[in-house]
């Protein structure tokens, strides 16, 4: 039999048990993980620790819908995701089932429900219904926020993962809008290292564990400021120009 334990945000879950089904509650604390070259905000004070708590904040303030999804759990002392694909792209943080989509909720007792049921799951939000998500690299992420930040440019929650990515939310529609965008802007989209999350995608919510590396975390967090989002148009052309810079940086180092 494996020594299976979970592996939540905050370290192992201890004691360990055979199967992730039913895991304990102790949990130990971890560093957390800063994003490089910028001090990360502080948020509102948190209403709890648990996973379910986050969930229910994100259903309750926020209107999102929610949906648990794989985990981490260390078997024989090495993290694997409880999915157990040997090369699982993201490790502790996708849905588990074909037709997740209709298991998300945006209310708070049929959450609930699905984390007291797996406890560990990660926290997944669906894009496309109350936010799309705008994905590019971590350095060129922190160039156009802080220009965004002088420019007095109206923004929305803002994540970074372990990764080394930054997730912009914006309103519902970038997904498609950001293509023709682009293009007007004088780049092909094939050529910037820019992602658009939207109908039928996913993205991990603060503090969900992605791997070994770390948790995701809020660069900016949701506030009551930032409730309203902005349109993917006000964002793209600062977004597209730090990633295009970031390219022209790449291939010059490349020479």
């Amino acid at each position: 039999m494996e020594d299976t334990t979970a592996l939540t945000p905050a370290g192992p879950a201890t004691p360990a048990t055979p199967h992730p089904a039913d895991p304990a509650q102790q949990q130990v604390p971890a560093p957390r993980r800063a994003v490089p070259g910028r001090a990360t905000p502080r948020g509102p004070a948190p209403h709890g620790d648990t996973l379910l708590d986050h969930a229910l904040r994100y259903t309750s303030e926020r209107h999102w819908d929610v949906l648990p999804g794989s985990w981490l759990e260390i078997v024989t002392g090495v993290p694997r995701c409880v999915c157990r694909e040997a090369d699982c792209p993201s490790p502790g943080a996708h849905p588990l089932q074909p037709g997740w989509s209709e298991r998300a909720t945006g209310g708070a007792t049929a959450a609930r429900r699905l984390w007291e049921r797996t406890p560990f799951a990660s926290v997944l939000l669906p894009t496309g219904r109350t936010f799309d998500a705008i994905d590019v690299p971590e350095v060129a992420g922190c160039l156009a926020l802080a220009r965004m930040e002088r420019l007095e440019v109206a923004l929305g929650p803002v994540t970074s993962t372990p990764q080394g990515r930054m997730l912009f939310l914006v309103l519902p529609g970038a997904a498609s809008k950001a293509p023709g965008l682009i293009r007007r802007l004088g780049w092909s989209p094939g050529a910037l290292d820019l992602a658009t999350h939207g109908e039928g995608s996913w993205i991990a919510a603060p503090p969900t564990r992605v791997g070994v590396r770390g948790c995701v975390q809020w660069v900016r967090h949701p506030t009551d400021a930032n409730r309203w989002l902005p349109d993917a148009e006000e964002l793209l052309p600062h977004l597209a120009y730090a990633c295009g810079q970031e390219a022209a940086t790449a291939r010059t180092r490349s020479t």
